[in-house]
């Protein structure tokens, strides 16, 4: 068996109004991951960990024409799952089955990137997963981001990081944000990301809860 951890850029109708929200296309939520899904039969049903101001996106789903029944559970203020029934393209429902063939599992969750695409691992002989990557759509996107490695899944705490945190973590030490004593400042930060100094500071703060919470336990 091989594992292989792939990103995927769906467009068109591969990519439902609401993957397009979760991936990039709402700045309101700061990471979102696909953890279960059945695209067995309609309606197909999804359960979300999103991370940011859920309730906008829960408003959302109240008005959106594919939804036929959704669920907010919240973790904290500023994380939830989200459970949500409904209707999607054939063409995006293929996608998903065309990773699920022969001897194919996908590992849970699917991290859905702020550029509007997905990375997740598959696990499978290496002709299925051959067969699984030569399958997919001329309008979507692939490409192999690691064979084989220890790890089944994203497992560690950089992995619970959104991309914009550990973006704002790699330039503030690069800055010298953590020297001792410091060198650079939240300001230095936002600047060099294009972005407000609340912002920087917010990314910051939230990545350092996450790394020490990893460390010393929720």
């Amino acid at each position: 068996m091989k594992r292989v951890r792939i990103t995927l850029r769906p467009r068109g109708a591969y990519a439902p109004p609401i993957y397009e929200r979760i991936a990039g296309g709402a700045s309101y939520l700061e990471r979102a991951r696909i953890v279960n899904w059945n695209v067995s039969s309609p309606p197909t049903g999804f359960l979300f960990r999103l991370e940011g101001t859920y309730r906008r996106f829960e408003r959302e789903l109240a008005e959106s024409p594919m939804v036929s029944d959704y669920e907010v559970i919240p973790v904290t203020d500023r994380e939830c799952y989200c459970f949500l029934e409904g209707d999607v393209s054939a063409a995006a429902r293929s996608l998903f089955e065309n990773f699920t063939r022969g001897s194919l599992m996908t590992v849970p969750p699917i991290e859905c990137n702020d550029d509007g695409t997905n990375t997740f691992t598959i696990v499978g002989t290496e002709t299925d997963i051959q067969s699984a990557v030569d399958g997919v759509p001329d309008g979507v996107g692939v490409t192999v981001e690691q064979v084989g490695g220890k790890r089944v899944a994203a497992d560690s705490v950089v992995g619970r990081l959104s991309d914009r945190q550990r973006e704002a973590v790699a330039t503030a030490l690069e800055l010298g944000y953590y020297d001792v004593p410091k060198t650079a400042t939240s300001a230095d930060v936002a600047r060099e990301l294009g972005c407000a100094t609340a912002t920087a500071a917010e990314h910051l703060q939230k990545a350092e809860s996450t790394v020490f919470e990893s460390l010393i336990g929720e």
